[in-house]
């Protein structure tokens, strides 16, 4: 037949690729009728590799004894340093492994990322191999490294190989030993989830709070990775729940940056500090919030946390939630209760930052929540009982109770009120100037002041209605106070047209 490429990004001939194929299928009598013909036993496809790399690498005891007769260059190595003995090693092929050292093979080959044959079994989880290696073969060290650093034992661990960590143990390997980047065996273990070889290895007696270059242990590695099964095993081995990295970064950190519900909890259950900050002064709710976490935000708040602590921009994470138009946290941390006058590098309030991203609806709900806080504080001032009620809320009024009464609010709003008449009602009902700027941020047109005067009339009915008060009552006697007369008792008709609950208004 014609011998042509075997295809046009490929450097064997069809007679070689054919040779190739069936040394990975261990067909022997083809290769022999090839080899009759002259087939190179030695040529290479594209990454290198020749045809006896592919008959150890599957194992094929026959093929390789065949071409072991037709070549004699046992090291060459592939494209990635991988020789027969190397991948013989890494697939596990213990009796091709034999025949190529009794053939001469050299036993401390590396391939391009220094792993010895040694490295290759550990990694992969054979013990036999290793076993034969460690028994049978000379001057081989059990602690020697690859290019990363890593020992067998450190691979073993890092790839979940139990029962080879086990037997390294017991062989005497170095069990404190460290890769490049500072890690040991725990490290690898807790960031793979390799519960089981951590167990192990935590029994060795192993440090467990043992730092890498960056300051990581291994606690911070398995919360970062999310395996809660090895956050529990090093839990209840002792370690350090509140150790720091480099970065000032404790365990609760990585969970509040991935939004691991359940590690959060273990966490906390630990009793990991909540406020402790980083080296950008964020505390995990700084660093939840910006990632939107909602259920670690509310786990964090549960636990009691700060709510208030400034970041290196000065931000608090109410500035954050605002600044990213975040309702459902903002919510949160509303009801949670925070300091609303706190301002960032620039100077400016949570308020401020909202009404600046032009967010209407959280500026309404920051608005209410200063209404409330100032409520609950003279509240109790006069020593009235704290606020119990329905579920508090700062977002928008849907409720049915309310539905008529908004509706004559918006009448009032949008056909009634002159400009700059909402502005003294708020005023008259405690509505501060920087409440009223952060309204009047909102702009939609030369009637803007139609939708200012909603606005606020209906942040004035949630207070009204938070506090207990008859808002009918209250919007009567705002009225007349901003000289509207005439308006307060059309007003009063109206809202006590309300056929649902005729006696709201029965105070009047």
């Amino acid at each position: 037949m014609e011998d042509d490429l075997a295809s046009e990004d490929d450097t064997l001939l069809l007679s070689e690729k054919a040779l190739h194929d069936a040394a990975k299928r261990n067909e022997v009598e083809k290769m022999q009728e090839l080899m009759r013909m002259g087939v190179n036993v030695r040529a290479k496809n594209k990454v290198e590799r020749k045809a006896l790399h592919w008959a150890a690498g599957a194992g094929n005891e026959e093929a390789v004894r065949l071409l072991l007769q037709r070549d004699r260059h046992l090291d060459e190595e592939d494209s990635f340093g991988m020789n027969a003995l190397l991948l013989a090693s890494w697939f596990g092929h213990l009796k091709i492994l034999q025949l190529l050292v009794a053939s001469g093979a050299l036993l401390t080959w590396e391939n391009k990322n220094g792993l010895s044959m040694l490295h290759c079994a550990a990694q992969r989880g054979h013990t036999k191999v290793l076993e034969f290696i460690m028994e049978n073969l000379e001057d081989l060290s059990l602690d020697r490294v690859d290019k990363a650093g890593k020992t067998a034992f450190l691979l073993a661990a890092e790839h979940g190989q139990q029962e080879v960590v086990e037997y390294l143990i017991g062989m005497g390997c170095t069990h404190g030993s460290k890769d490049k980047g500072g890690n040991t065996a725990l490290h690898l273990a807790a960031r793979n989830g390799c519960c089981e070889v951590l167990r192990k290895i935590l029994e060795t007696g192993l440090d467990v709070d043992e730092r890498n270059a960056e300051g990581l242990t291994a606690l911070h590695m398995a919360v970062d990775e999310d395996h809660s099964s090895c956050v529990e095993l090093l839990l209840l081995f002792g370690c350090n729940v509140n150790a720091q990295t480099m970065k000032d970064m404790n365990a609760l950190h990585f969970a509040a940056q991935h939004g691991l519900v359940n590690v959060t909890i273990l966490m906390l259950e630990a009793k990991t500090h909540t406020d402790v900050v980083d080296s950008q002064n964020r505390t995990p709710l700084h660093i939840a919030v910006s990632n939107h976490h909602a259920n670690v935000v509310r786990l964090l708040l549960d636990s009691g946390c700060d709510l208030d602590i400034p970041d290196k921009r000065l931000q608090t994470p109410l500035h954050i939630a605002a600044e990213d138009g975040r309702q459902d946290l903002v919510e949160m941390m509303l009801i949670a209760g925070v300091k609303l006058n706190l301002t960032d590098k620039q100077g400016k309030t949570c308020l401020e930052v909202a009404a600046r991203g032009g967010h209407v609806i959280l500026v309404d709900m920051i608005i209410k929540a200063d209404r409330f806080y100032k409520w609950e504080k003279e509240s109790a001032s006069r020593g009235q009982p704290p606020w119990v009620g329905r579920p508090l809320t700062f977002r928008q009024d849907h409720q049915l109770e309310t539905q008529h009464l908004r509706s004559v609010l918006w009448s009032l709003a949008t056909k009634h009120l002159c400009r700059g008449e909402w502005k003294l009602l708020g005023q008259h009902w405690g509505f501060t100037s920087d409440h009223e700027r952060a309204i009047e941020q909102q702009w939609t047109g030369s009637k803007s002041f139609k939708e200012h005067g909603h606005r606020m009339l209906l942040i004035w009915l949630h207070g009204a209605v938070q506090a207990g008060d008859n808002p009918v009552k209250g919007l009567y006697e705002g009225l007349v106070e901003i000289s509207r007369t005439d308006l307060a008792e059309s007003i009063r008709q109206k809202a006590n047209d309300d056929i649902i609950h005729p006696r709201i208004c029965c105070l009047m």
